[in-house]
């Protein structure tokens, strides 16, 4: 009994078989609650996952879920050395050890929140926003394991303020070698958070044309319709006029005619009427305007205005095609004539002036004048 009771009595690091004991069952207890805990949540977030609907709890218990075994082994370590009276040195060492595991722990679960929020957000909003959702999410994964290493450097005792100096100048040194590369990554950033265009949208940028196949960190890339790839700079894409045809709800459409001046006023009157039959009788279009609108140095001009109410190209040009073979077939029964470009030349002479006509880049031959 003697040697069994020395035996408990006696000291290791400053504490009892009995203490050290005691600690022992207090961290095997821990951990075991703590994983019955992490098994319960991955129960509850499987079901939740498995509907169709998204709930409350989903995204909590997602993040929860990813709690890891180092973890909960280091919790349980640091909570059953508290029934120990351990040398400073030591319980420093295990508290460092303690808030950088919790600290990367955080930094897991604030990248899975992250990752989650930005996919659901893709999901309901656009799923052609993908590229921009993922410019986002790289720079939020990059600001939060940033801010972990600099946690850990400072619980490790490494002095992160002279880091921070230097990186400081580090960071002016490499914006003035990489300022243009850095312009395009701001200007993806601007396209992610302003969303002047997504995958998918038809844009006119200055004499191109194309389909965004690509939004990446540095550059645009479309699809023309002449079948290439043109690949834009972010930068320059936003310093351009960009036109969004993708979101073209209605299209406003100029009907322009100019017709001979030998034309008799009374078929004058008819033509807006008859522009304005020709037009409402298409749907879906709200007419707003037919005029005898201007005199010109050889013609009379008459301009129509309508609104289609639908962004669809091809539409457009059927509606518009038989307006103008229809109009085609009325002018030709009503004997009107279209206005042509005519040029008249006076050939001054000793004997008279010949007149020259030159009509649709055809020359008739010259009429005399007498002088």
């Amino acid at each position: 009994m003697t040697d069994v009771e020395g035996l408990v009595e006696a000291t290791y690091m400053g504490n009892t078989l009995w203490h050290w004991a005691v600690a022992a069952g207090v961290a095997l207890a821990a951990f075991v609650v703590l994983l019955l805990i992490r098994r319960a949540v991955r129960s509850r977030y499987q079901k939740l996952a498995a509907t169709p609907e998204t709930e409350f709890l989903e995204l909590p218990l997602k993040v929860a879920s990813r709690t890891t075994v180092f973890t909960v082994v280091v919790t349980s370590l640091f909570i059953g050395s508290q029934w120990l009276t351990l040398a400073p040195a030591v319980s420093k060492g295990i508290l460092s050890l303690f808030t950088i595991a919790i600290f990367w722990q955080v930094g897991l679960w604030a990248t899975i929140a992250v990752i989650a929020a930005l996919e659901r957000k893709r999901q309901a909003a656009d799923p052609a926003a993908a590229s921009s959702m993922g410019i986002i999410g790289f720079l939020a994964r990059a600001t939060i394991w940033s801010f972990v290493l600099l946690l850990t450097l400072d619980n490790l005792g490494i002095e992160i303020k002279p880091l921070l100096a230097g990186l400081g100048i580090g960071g002016i040194a490499v914006a003035l070698a990489a300022q243009n590369i850095l312009g395009d990554l701001f200007a993806s950033l601007s396209i992610t958070l302003d969303r002047p265009f997504v995958v998918g949208d038809s844009l006119q940028v200055d004499e191109f044309n194309g389909t965004v196949e690509y939004i990446g960190v540095k550059s645009t890339r479309l699809r023309s319709l002449s079948g290439e790839q043109i690949i834009m700079p972010n930068a320059n894409l936003l310093s351009s006029r960009v036109r969004n045809n993708s979101r073209m709800s209605q299209r406003r459409v100029v009907i322009n005619l100019s017709v001979d001046q030998q034309t008799p006023v009374e078929k004058l009157q008819e033509i807006p009427g008859k522009v304005r039959e020709l037009i409402e009788s298409h749907q879906p279009i709200k007419f707003d305007r037919s005029h005898f609108s201007r005199i010109g140095p050889a013609s009379f001009d008459f301009e129509a205005v309508y609104i289609l109410l639908t962004p669809d190209y091809g539409k457009h040009m059927d509606i518009l095609q038989d307006i103008n073979l229809r109009l085609v077939e009325w002018f030709n029964k009503e004997r009107i004539v279209f206005s042509t470009p005519q040029r008249v030349y006076y050939v001054e002479s000793q004997t008279g002036a010949h007149t020259t006509l030159e009509k649709n880049g055809e020359r008739s031959p010259p009429t005399s004048r007498d002088s």
